[in-house]
């Protein structure tokens, strides 16, 4: 089978549950998943439900925590970029059909990894393997780029009316 690249994009609330869903899907299907996280730390729920999944899925966080009060340092650097081409190799392996870059985007906008960088790995990917690239701000390079580019727009968000982040829902 064909695989494409997909990007999940936008201000609003969906884009690492959309590429969830399709990992869901593709696992139904009898497809090897990769996941791999850039940016966010730990105390989200669906690394409970990955390790549950494990040996049907495979998951890595490459980042060292989401930088809410603090710049990116030298280490954020480092381990998304080390992590990046780990995962080039392991898309390239022909062990797994769809890999899940979670927060690429992001940490293009970062710094973290360069957006020449996210190209060479989209250029390096076999045919048969779909890519699914998340996070906001997705650099137009990587839109020009992609086969599918959807948009998550936020309309309206109870977070607006002080609602935290649920776990389960939001984390």
């Amino acid at each position: 089978m064909k695989g494409y690249v997909q990007v999940y994009t936008g201000n609003g609330k969906g884009k690492t549950t959309a590429a969830l869903g399709l990992a869901l899907r593709a696992l139904g299907a009898g497809l090897r998943v990769y996941m791999a996280q850039f940016i966010k730390g730990s105390g989200y729920c669906e690394l409970k439900a990955l390790e549950r999944l494990s040996g049907s899925v495979t998951f890595k966080q490459y980042g060292l925590g989401f930088f809410i009060n603090r710049e990116p340092d030298e280490n954020d650097v480092i381990a998304a970029r080390e992590g990046l081409k780990q995962v080039r190799r392991i898309m390239c392996s022909g062990k797994y059909d769809l890999v899940i870059l979670d927060e690429a985007n992001m940490a293009v906008d970062y710094g973290l990894f360069s957006v020449e960088d996210l190209l060479d790995f989209i250029k390096a990917r076999p045919e048969n393997v779909e890519l699914v690239i998340t996070g906001r701000k997705a650099h137009p390079r990587i839109v020009e780029a992609a086969d599918l580019v959807t948009e998550m727009r936020a309309i309206k968000h109870y977070y607006r009316k002080g609602v935290e982040a649920r776990t389960g829902i939001e984390k």
